[in-house]
């Protein structure tokens, strides 16, 4: 049989929804009893959250949103997190065909912030606060590779590289492999041309592909897709 302890009773955590039991006045249960919570006391468990990264101008916002749309009609809960202050944003993305190129830029100008001393931790607190209601947390993190960032890899499960130069894929690796302790979905070397060429399937996908440039992208390949669904509902 198992039961909820009253408040304030001695109880030991062995893991998310149960606890044991150190010490009882009661005949209903017994020391050492491992008792599950109800529902509503369970920690939640934490849905991916897929950081996104490369060098400036390799098409990591397109692609971020390209990824985004494409999950929506399948994974309603997904969630895009921009995580940088160059004030690119979905809004940018969607304007109308109508829009300029000189358009997007007044918007990113108007929308552009700074880097302060509470930006990435504050950034992170809000990754982790969706991760416990989203399946999936998509984050757009910026070009350039930054220590500050550090509270971001932590909050984060699992990264993806998109680079337009080839000697820019190590240091992402670094960075978030070996430094931040995630895991490699993908690795994807960008060009202008409309082509897909896969490199590698494993650890890791490989692939080159093109264009990410907004306006002439024609969408994610579905070998990517499928690895980034791959994460939806996994346990980090």
């Amino acid at each position: 049989m198992s039961c909820t302890p009253p408040p304030g009773w001695p109880v030991l955590t062995l893991g998310w929804g149960v606890r044991s039991v150190v010490t009882t006045h009661s005949r209903q249960t017994q020391v050492g009893q491992v008792i599950a919570l109800p529902a509503g006391q369970r920690q939640p468990r934490l849905g991916a959250a897929l950081v996104v990264v490369g060098p400036p101008d390799s098409g990591k916002s397109v692609l971020s949103h390209a990824l985004f749309r494409a999950l929506l009609p399948e994974y309603p809960e997904v969630f895009l997190q921009r995580a940088q202050w160059d004030g690119e944003g979905n809004w940018t993305l969607e304007l109308p065909e109508s829009a300029t190129a000189a358009d997007r830029e007044a918007f990113k100008l108007f929308y552009k912030g700074g880097l302060t001393d509470g930006f990435f931790p504050y950034q992170a607190q809000a990754i982790l606060q969706l991760r416990r209601r989203k399946p999936l947390v998509i984050v757009d993190v910026g070009g350039m590779v930054q220590p500050e960032k550090v509270p971001v890899l932590e909050a984060c499960s699992h990264y993806l590289v998109i680079s337009s130069r080839p000697d820019g894929v190590d240091e992402w690796h670094e960075f978030c492999g070996d430094r931040g302790n995630l895991k490699p979905v993908a690795v994807i070397h960008s060009c202008l041309e409309e082509t897909l060429h896969i490199h590698q399937r494993q650890p890791y996908l490989e692939i080159t592909c093109g264009p990410w440039v907004q306006g002439k992208t024609n969408g994610v390949p579905e070998i990517c897709l499928e690895q980034v669904k791959a994460l939806v509902g996994r346990s980090p």
